[in-house]
């Protein structure tokens, strides 16, 4: 899963959003490291429809302008959750690794 994806997903749990209340929430959510642009925003959004992961909540005009709001699903929420635990598995690994690794001069571990 992309890191787009994965904080895209992660906005939507709480509550449905718009595309630009989803960018907000994804930039709020990684201190700023993923700043996502409109286009490659609907663009992660159709391939999360097309994968039944996220869909279409409702359309609200606004300003004239008709708005969509996007909740992510059942399937959605699985898969968040599988990979937060994958992620969470492969911090601990190299958490561990590090933290066992020899210093090569002291020859004591870190």
């Amino acid at each position: 899963m992309t890191e787009p994806a994965f904080f895209i997903l992660t906005a939507l749990l709480d509550a449905p959003r718009h595309g630009y209340g989803i960018v907000a929430e994804v930039a709020d959510l990684s201190q700023g490291q993923v700043q996502l642009k409109i286009g490659s925003l609907y663009g992660v959004l159709d391939r999360l429809v097309g994968d039944g992961l996220v869909e279409l909540d409702r359309e609200e005009a606004w300003q004239g302008r008709l708005r969509r709001y996007y909740r992510v699903t059942e399937q959605g929420r699985a898969t968040l959750a599988a990979e937060a635990h994958r992620l969470a598995a492969n911090a601990r690994l190299a958490s561990t690794r590090l933290h066992e690794q020899r210093n090569p001069i002291t020859g004591t571990s870190s």
